[in-house]
Parts: structure tokens; sequence; C-alpha cells
């Protein structure tokens, strides 16, 4: 059996910033169907429109992108050290472990940095995906964008503390 090798991370580059903002676009329109009706994916896909705006978000979080065979697919994105802001693959590379790829490391940049609760608001189709990683419902909310009503669940994961060696360093 062939194994697919295992995504490379790096961190979010200037030149990453529209492929980034294709694959929020797609993923929106071809996962959340089940969740969210054409109207309100249209709303959510349009905080990709303004480019500069979009990656000015990006920028301002610690953002890490998933790369295969050279090519972006996926990111995500820390905001501050507490806050799970962006979690997006491209929806031909969804279910071959990216998220969970991106969500490791996620969680263990913002551990190091002392983080001992994660958040996340997390749409109504990435609600099952972290409630599998162990994130709690917090509140049920909505937000209002293009027109359109918008439900999303604020869930936290308290975050284990890294490991020492022995020497009161991370090992």
């Amino acid at each position: 059996m062939t194994r697919t090798p295992p995504v490379a991370l790096r961190p979010l580059l200037a030149d990453d910033v529209v492929v980034c903002a294709q694959i929020f676009r797609d993923a929106i329109e071809a996962l959340t169907g089940e969740d969210y009706d054409v109207g309100q994916q249209e709303a959510w896909a349009s905080a990709a429109d303004d480019l500069d705006a979009f990656g000015a978000r990006l920028g301002k979080a610690l953002t890490i992108v998933a790369v295969e065979d050279g090519e972006v697919v996926g990111f995500a994105s820390l905001e501050g050290n507490e806050t799970f802001d962006m979690l997006y693959v491209a929806p031909d590379a969804s279910g071959r472990g990216v998220a969970t790829t991106l969500s490791d490391a996620i969680e263990k940049l913002a551990g190091a940095r002392g983080t001992k609760v994660l958040s996340v608001k997390a749409s109504d189709t990435a609600l099952p995906f972290f409630m599998d990683r162990g994130y709690e419902p917090r509140e049920r909310a909505t937000v209002h964008r293009a027109g359109q009503w918008l439900a999303s669940t604020t869930m936290t994961k308290a975050l284990e503390p890294p490991q020492t060696s022995g020497q009161g360093r991370p090992s």
C-alpha cells in the first residue's frame, strides 16, 4: 500500500495570500453546503474579496501553510496566543490529514507560548472536527456578514504544558 507523504508546514509568505484566499473560498463553497445555504456561503466567502484586508488578517496572526508537492493545500492561524482563528483546506486535499496536521501545529505553537486554554469559533461544519480533537462547546453565536446570518460555536480546549527534559526546557 502506498502512503501519501505528510504535508510540509511553513510560515505564510506574502505570495501565499492569493492562494489562501482561493482555498478559503473553495473550502466554503465545496465543504459547507450541508450546514449553510448558498447565500450564507457567498457572504462568508466574501471575506476574501478584499485581498489586502484578507492578507492583513492572515499577517497579523501567526499563520502557517500546508504544502504538498510544492502547492499550498491549506492554512491555519493563531491570533494572539489563545485563539485558533482560521483553518481551511483545499477541497481536493480534504480527508487526507491536512487539517489535523495544521491543528496539531497550531496547538503546539500555542502551548509553547504558554497558552493554557485555546479557543476557536467553529463553523457548524467544523464543529465535529474540533469536538473530536477535545474542544468543548461553550457558546453559540451568530454574526451578520454581507446580509446573511452565520452561526458558529465558541469552543475551548485545555492544552497540555510543553514537555520538559529535566532541565526546565521544553524537549
